[in-house]
């Protein structure tokens, strides 16, 4: 047995949130055995890794076996789905272990997804596919990779016990980590079912664990709002940098922290599109590539609801900073996304008339069936090779020449080595990205009991930027004549 201490825990959320969660346990599973683990990130929150051995990593990261100095709960929390408030959700297949001291000093919760029904679960099983957890392990590692704020995976362990969908699946645990699990809808909840004295409560423990350098601000409601506004506004600017469709964008996905969270009908563009929907839910189009930065907004309104009771009590006045500030928040959102833009077209410095040249890029692709991702990857292959590898990439070649030589001229006005610029874009447009066929295909085949595939395409995505001989398959979309891309929640 390990030595509790090895797992530093140090639970503050049970000791500070009483009454926003529900003590409960892992479903048991009958024959455990871990199909994928993360050592590296093992080693850097301090955990056990391989060396304790795989058959007690099993036991423990199945739920077959308590972990030792785990307290697990399931949280509760409230949320708008479809823009339709849910007033009681919670963790109906997932429970916190909770929280991990790693060596640098950062908490992180360790939370299971799949390990069986909570008071939360509404009559489900609460349990998860292999195929569910193994797609959120790949996108979660890709993210990180990517550098985007998320959610990280640290092992899938099957449980032993068939889970029944719209046919058999193998059932699975994934043991995710994240900054921590507070969404907007836990905001939403207290709101609603615990008023202003809790609403101040979770505000107070929010903003010393995610924004400690703020806790002496003159209204901390009101400054949790402004930090929670920014850290998304740079979240999504990432995901419409690379191409990412969360697909599922409620209140109750929306993390305090500003992580990505909950992988399900998530996807990455192939042919451009701003109206592109994946997910098999999404009917009216309302989590639409293009439509995200709205939606982040709306879900802002959302929270911004839940605390201005706490604001008001503070300082009325404040109400109309809040107010204010969600006005604002578009300006704020453009500012990071130019950032994104600004290095993914490898310019240095800022100029007024870089956020239309950036919006012009993205309306001359529009029905150009142009690769998202090798699209950026062409761009700074031009600079040794012309305008010849951008029109490689359009269904129509000259739709972009007059772009292209408007961003000529902006680049010919801060003067610098091709070959270095070049390197600069390359640093941040990936080579690889989770590609939806690619991924379908590698989780069909796990589900077969083949793991070669997952583990060749994690390896990819897992070092995005540089290319590598023997990976040409990883580089391209869909063929054409293929199936329209469908996703679903994977519960």
């Amino acid at each position: 047995m390990t030595d509790p201490a090895a797992w530093r825990f140090d639970n503050s959320l049970i000791r500070t949130l009483d009454g926003f969660f529900v003590p409960s346990a892992a479903a048991p599973a009958p024959a455990p055995a871990l199909t994928v683990f993360n050592d590296a990130l093992a080693d850097k929150l301090g955990l056990p890794g391989h060396a304790a051995g795989k058959e007690a990593l099993a036991g423990w990261l199945s739920g077959r076996d308590t972990v030792p100095g785990s307290d697990p709960v399931a949280l509760a929390y409230a949320g708008h789905q479809f823009g339709h408030f849910n007033p009681q959700l919670g963790d109906g297949r997932a429970l916190l272990l909770g929280e991990v001291i790693a060596p640098d000093g950062r908490r992180f919760d360790l939370q299971f997804k799949g390990s069986g029904a909570t008071p939360f679960s509404r009559q489900a099983d609460g349990k998860c596919t292999l195929s569910a957890a193994l797609r959120e392990y790949l996108m979660s590692e890709a993210m990180a990779a990517l550098g985007v704020p998320t959610t990280r995976s640290l092992a899938v362990c099957t449980t032993g016990e068939g889970v029944w969908r719209d046919d058999p699946h193998h059932g699975a645990v994934l043991t995710r980590i994240a900054a921590s699990h507070l969404r907007v809808g836990t905001f939403e909840w207290a709101a609603a079912h615990k008023g202003q004295e809790a609403v101040e409560r979770l505000a107070d423990y929010a903003l010393e664990r995610h924004f400690p350098e703020r806790m002496n601000a003159p209204n901390r409601p009101l400054a949790l709002l402004d930090a929670v506004a920014d850290a998304q506004a740079a979240l999504v600017a990432k995901w419409m940098a690379l191409g990412f469709v969360h697909g599922v964008m409620n209140t109750d996905n929306v993390t305090i922290s500003g992580e990505t969270i909950d992988y399900g009908p998530c996807a990455v563009l192939d042919a451009y599109s701003s109206g592109q929907v994946f997910s098999s839910i999404d009917k009216n189009g309302r989590y639409a590539f293009g439509q995200q930065p709205l939606v982040c907004r709306w879900n802002l309104y959302r929270l911004a609801s839940a605390l201005i009771e706490a604001i008001a009590a503070v300082n009325v006045a404040d109400t109309e900073q809040a107010r204010i500030m969600l006005e604002q928040w578009p300006a704020r959102y453009d500012a990071h996304w130019l950032r994104e833009m600004r290095s993914k077209l490898g310019l240095a410095a800022q100029q007024e008339g870089d956020i239309a040249l950036a919006q012009s890029l993205f309306a001359a692709i529009e029905g150009q069936s142009c690769d998202f991702t090798r699209l950026f990857r062409a761009l700074s292959a031009s600079l040794s090779e012309g305008y010849g590898a951008v029109a490689a990439e359009l269904a129509d070649p000259e739709a972009l020449r007059g772009w292209y030589e408007s961003w000529q001229a902006r680049l010919g006005q801060e003067p610098c080595d091709p070959v270095q610029r070049a390197a600069a874009m390359e640093a941040v447009n990936p080579v690889y990205v989770p590609r939806n066929h690619l991924t379908d295909a590698a989780l069909e085949a796990a589900r077969s009991g083949d793991l070669d595939q997952f583990s060749v395409l994690l390896a990819a995505v897992s070092q995005p930027f540089e290319r590598r001989a023997g990976l040409e398959q990883f580089e391209h979309g869909a063929p054409d004549g293929s199936p329209r891309f469908v996703t679903y929640c994977g519960t």
